[in-house]
């Protein structure tokens, strides 16, 4: 345990003795440093106290399937938020997080109508209520560069958004319905081009017991093949059927001849810590996180720096705003169904939805998603991608999400 003495350079000028004796008002130096030991203990003491982040503004923008509500931080939060839901009110509590200045509480009263309240908790952390009523679901997640953390509210029917008016001084202020435009209407035979990745001279990832990543990836996709021929109104073509190599920009100008209206991209991750396990699924965008770089950067067979600064101007590109927001759906409703239909069956690590600058995912031209399974140097699901039961579930939980979300969409072109 660190000593009091220790624990009061918290405040003042104490820090500076880590550095040797520091001479007082009056002219005493008889101060002593403190012991290497004494410094290291300290030190990381300071880092397990992170510093606060701030809201700094809120924004909030309706699109055509959702309302976006965007925190603007003055830095990253640490650690991360945490979601929490009662039977009235969605709850997303920011640790470490405060008001940059009071006007900020004010800045979320805009035309959009949504009551959103913001408090402050003992623990010294925001807490963002929203009303549970006119929502059927949530979506958050944090971005850098700059530090934001964005939620998205999805309205329980298609065509109608139920929120309130923000009157602060009337809680129980009188619904108002707020239309929302539905779906674009896309032809009702969907074309979906499902890549399987590398293959030929290309192995991919490699387990310690020799399995590899394109053997696995080619029978995941053949069989959700199989189950999306089954539906009558969806054309399903392969980048590869065999075990040939294929570059990149030959499969991402596949999926953009064929018209696809969406592209499912399949692989195995890998870790050089082989206790690391789960699954995540991409859409494109600038790396979420170092990780997410590295892997855009093995898939992409490019070295690490050249995944990074040229492929952000995407981001800026406002033609590419809708296949962003279409495919940062179709990555969440994939995911969840996946994760929903192996947690039957297995203790699945749920890694989220990340962005990173995946080749096929910036070049082709529709929604486009990168599932990444499992990780192949994990010893346990290396054993689980060798068994074609957990090839076919695996297959069988992407197709459930792709169906989720196809449905609406074959709905509106009816």
């Amino acid at each position: 345990m660190p000593s009091t003495r220790m624990l009061s350079l918290f405040s003042g000028i104490g820090l500076l003795f880590l550095l040797g004796s520091f001479p007082l008002p009056g002219g005493a130096t008889d101060i002593r440093p403190f012991s290497g030991d004494e410094a290291q203990t300290l030190i990381h003491l300071i880092a397990q106290s992170p510093p606060s982040s701030s809201i700094r503004n809120i924004r909030t923008h309706r699109h055509k399937h959702y309302t976006r509500v965007v925190l603007d931080l003055t830095r990253p939060i640490h650690p991360g938020p945490q979601e929490h839901q009662t039977d009235t009110t969605f709850q997303l509590e920011l640790p470490n997080t405060q008001l940059a200045n009071p006007a900020v509480a004010n800045s979320r009263i805009d035309s959009l109508s949504l009551r959103l309240d913001l408090s402050t908790t003992s623990s010294g952390s925001i807490l963002l209520s929203i009303p549970t009523d006119g929502w059927k679901r949530y979506k958050w997640y944090i971005l850098k560069n700059p530090a934001r953390v964005v939620l998205d509210l999805y309205p329980i029917a298609e065509t109608t958004a139920i929120t309130r008016a923000p009157d602060s001084s009337t809680p129980g202020s009188p619904v108002v319905p707020a239309t929302t435009p539905p779906r674009p209407v896309i032809k009702k035979d969907l074309v979906i081009v499902i890549d399987p990745g590398h293959g030929g001279k290309d192995p991919g990832a490699l387990g310690r017991k020799g399995t590899r990543e394109k053997d696995v990836v080619l029978h995941v996709a053949n069989y959700l093949r199989d189950l999306l021929a089954q539906e009558g109104s969806t054309k399903v073509f392969m980048t590869r059927e065999t075990d040939v190599f294929i570059e990149l920009e030959d499969r991402a100008t596949f999926a953009n001849t064929h018209k696809a209206d969406l592209f499912v991209s399949i692989h195995i991750n890998s870790h050089p810590q082989s206790s690391v396990k789960g699954l995540e699924l991409y859409h494109f965008g600038e790396a979420s996180d170092p990780r997410a770089l590295a892997v855009a950067a093995r898939e992409n067979g490019t070295p690490l720096e050249k995944n990074a600064a040229p492929w952000q101007f995407i981001l800026a590109d406002k033609l590419n705003d809708k296949k962003i927001d279409d495919s940062r759906e179709l990555a969440w409703t994939t995911k969840n169904s996946l994760v929903k239909f192996l947690d039957a069956f297995y203790k699945i690590k749920d890694h989220g939805i990340k962005t990173a600058p995946f080749f096929v995912l910036r070049m082709t031209t529709m929604p486009a998603i990168l599932a990444e399974i499992a990780f192949i140097s994990n010893p346990t699901e290396e054993k689980l991608l060798q068994s074609s039961t957990y090839q076919k579930r695996v297959a069988e939980g992407i197709f459930k999400g792709l169906q989720s979300y196809i449905t609406p969409l074959q709905t509106a072109s009816r």
